[in-house]
């Protein structure tokens, strides 16, 4: 704890994703000594204490009320008190609230730890099979499957693995969209309530993953975290599929490189690969 009472720490804690024996001792003992524990869901947080046998001060803090009450717990900590800030589970501010607090602690020069712990993201690349040396995390993707396709667009032209969390009601709406605009060939990685009872780490090609989570109901409920390995070398072209499509109907009305340079407007592409790829098929 911070022993200077004229101004209090803030402690970023990561708590279980699943898996109650994941949360680490010094996280026990820091939501213990704390004066205030910032969670976003109460009742989920004071379960989770209780099965640690911690008895502490809860508030609310979500990401209704995160930019409002960040002002409150800045307040309280300028006043000497410690908080605590976790999440329903996992890493806090990853894909959960937690940003507008920590930087306005840094604006006002308050001291911030983190007490690392859980984090789906990382348990899936460890276990993945795929490129650890490179990876980019893109958190959940648009609800809409036109917004979803343009997002996955952009994710083509990266290196390395890319990481996105879904959930159980889009599971397979999103992984038809991988493929639609990512090809068959790609290699993906599906993390299924990681680290809980029914934990399910599956990898292969994402025509593959498709029919085993399509034909098994149990495979499409609970949280979801996907890894998608990069395009093959032997396959890379630079242009996605979505691109490649867009780019040939063009083609019939106009002119190579003017439906390369459209395509690569609309697509956020780069209008000499989706050139290349037009005049070479």
């Amino acid at each position: 704890m911070n022993t200077n009472k004229d101004i209090g720490t803030l402690y970023i804690v990561a708590t279980p994703i699943g898996n109650l024996d994941d949360i680490t001792n010094r996280a026990i003992k820091v939501l213990t000594e704390v004066d205030i524990i910032a969670c976003e869901d109460t009742r989920h947080s004071g379960r989770l204490l209780a099965s640690y046998g911690i008895k502490n001060k809860l508030m609310s803090f979500h990401q209704h009320n995160e930019n409002e009450t960040a002002n409150k717990f800045i307040k309280l900590l300028q006043d000497g008190q410690n908080i605590a800030l976790v999440s329903d589970a996992g890493t806090p501010l990853i894909s959960d609230p937690g940003y507008p607090l920590v930087k306005q602690a840094h604006n006002q020069n308050i001291k911030i730890v983190p007490v690392v712990g859980a984090s789906a993201i990382i348990a899936l690349l460890c276990c993945s099979g795929l490129p650890t040396n490179e990876f980019h995390f893109f958190g959940f993707l648009p609800a809409k499957s036109t917004q979803r396709q343009q997002q996955l667009s952009k994710i083509s032209h990266y290196s390395g693995t890319s990481i996105i969390y879904e959930s159980t009601h889009r599971i397979i709406k999103c992984l038809d969209d991988i493929k639609t605009i990512l090809g068959a060939n790609r290699t993906i990685a599906i993390g299924r309530e990681l680290t809980k009872a029914f934990e399910t780490i599956k990898i292969g090609s994402i025509v593959d993953l498709i029919a085993f989570v399509d034909s098994d109901r149990n495979q499409q409920k609970g949280e979801f975290v996907i890894a998608i390995g990069e395009e093959p070398a032997e396959k890379a072209t630079g242009v996605s599929e979505q691109q490649k499509e867009l780019v040939s109907l063009l083609a019939k009305e106009l002119p190579p490189k003017k439906a390369a340079k459209i395509t690569a407007q609309y697509l956020e592409g780069k209008s000499k690969d989706i050139y290349a790829y037009l005049i070479s098929n």
